[in-house]
């Protein structure tokens, strides 16, 4: 994974030794380092009861959902997988209708995950799945692996059920979480290699922690967005690669979710917002806007040098358009890269716009690893920086408390 950096700031030491005191309490830190022994004897149980299962659902929201989906998303195009991987993760009706629809319940196999255990809209889509079974007469005996946090009331209902349980560690948050068995026992199941996962992010955090080439970079880039985050208060993350969405769409509620606060020691509400979007396809709709429109945007744009897969144009006669035989030959895996380093060239020679590369060598566990602990680590940094933590998300647990309300007000809880 290489990182370059378009513009230089004084790096902040102190943060760092900040980081290091925090890794004593919060837990996603350690991750990379834990013991899968549990995880292996999970898969071996599993596969014992279930024989015939073709299709995983996951049922949760947010951080119990979006880094596995992202994970998924981005691999399942170059690996074989020995199951196909559902995410139930919204209560809009039509939703919940079509993904269901591509799936047999008979050869399906349900995750329910929530870190609290009672979170609403997983428990309506849990007990909408029960229906069905029941309905449909289908047995319920290890059709289920909850995953939670321990002692929680969903350990509780888990143990009232021949099923599978598995725990979230208490100090590592949702959002934080997809290196814990809300990701990797999923994975394990169809085959990915969790171990690579798990490598990928051990490198990243031991090249930042023991003075490797990240700290420099990663210390630098958070310093710049702390010390600009009145002024370049939206980050675009610019990913050049369709399959990469679904990354987009976990770095949005990372950084959002942990960055938009009240400051500790003030009164000021703060934060940095997330953009994700996807090259070249938006090169030709937002790319105006970062660079004619107003100067409040940073850019990082994300490259695959090599795609796993590659075709070529042919050398095909278009009468008129002549002018475009010098595409002739060319890759798609060079033309996308070509299409992304104009972009940046073009972007550093404005000379206002914040700007930065991230290139992936190649798509494998080792180094989607590397990528999730990178932002997970920079998230924290900025946090630090601008006075906020990063952890806790009382915006969204104050709608839940409304939330709640209404549905008591209608005599539903």
């Amino acid at each position: 994974m290489i990182n370059k950096l378009f513009f230089d700031i004084a790096q902040d030491l102190d943060v760092f030794d900040a980081l290091c005191e925090e890794q004593k309490v919060i837990g996603y830190y350690s991750l990379p380092e834990q013991d899968i022994t549990y995880l292996e004897d999970y898969k071996k149980d599993f596969t014992s009861k279930n024989k015939d299962i073709k299709h995983l659902v996951i049922i949760g929201i947010g951080g119990s959902s979006l880094g596995l989906k992202a994970i998924y998303e981005t691999l399942k195009n170059s690996k074989d997988f020995t199951k196909k991987i559902h995410f139930l993760e919204s209560t809009d009706p039509i939703a919940i209708k079509a993904e269901l629809e591509k799936v047999e319940l008979r050869n399906t196999h349900f995750f329910v995950i929530s870190k609290s255990g009672t979170t609403i809209e997983t428990t309506a889509i849990y007990k909408y799945i029960l229906g069905l079974l029941s309905k449909n007469k289908i047995s319920q005996e290890y059709k289920f692996t909850y995953v939670t946090d321990k002692g929680s009331k969903l350990e509780a209902h888990a143990k009232t059920k021949k099923s599978f349980c598995l725990f979230i560690p208490k100090n590592v948050g949702g959002r934080f979480s997809v290196l814990s068995a809300v990701g990797l026992a999923p994975l394990m199941l169809i085959e990915v290699d969790v171990k690579g996962l798990l490598s990928g992010a051990k490198q990243l955090k031991d090249s930042f922690f023991e003075n490797g080439y990240m700290k420099d970079i990663i210390l630098k880039k958070a310093t710049y967005y702390a010390k600009n985050s009145m002024k370049y208060n939206i980050n675009t993350l610019f990913v050049y690669s369709e399959i990469f969405k679904y990354f987009t769409e976990w770095y949005v509620q990372l950084w959002g979710e942990s960055l938009g606060k009240k400051q500790l020691h003030s009164s000021f509400n703060v934060g940095l917002t997330p953009i994700g979007i996807i090259g070249p396809k938006d090169q030709h709709s937002f790319l105006q806007l970062i660079v004619d429109g107003l100067r409040d945007k940073s850019v990082t744009v994300l490259k695959i040098r090599n795609f796993n897969y590659d075709i070529s144009i042919p050398s095909v006669n278009l009468e008129e358009l002549e002018c475009m035989e010098n595409i002739d030959g060319l890759s798609f895996n060079s033309l996308i890269n070509l299409q992304a380093d104009s972009i940046v060239e073009s972007l550093i020679k404005k000379g206002d716009i914040p700007i930065d590369t991230i290139e992936l060598e190649c798509i494998n566990e080792e180094n989607l690893g590397k990528f999730i602990y990178y932002y997970e680590l920079l998230t924290s940094l900025v946090a630090n920086m601008i006075g906020v933590n990063a952890y806790d998300q009382p915006g969204v647990e104050h709608s839940k408390v409304i939330l709640k309300k209404k549905l008591k007000t209608r005599g539903l809880l």
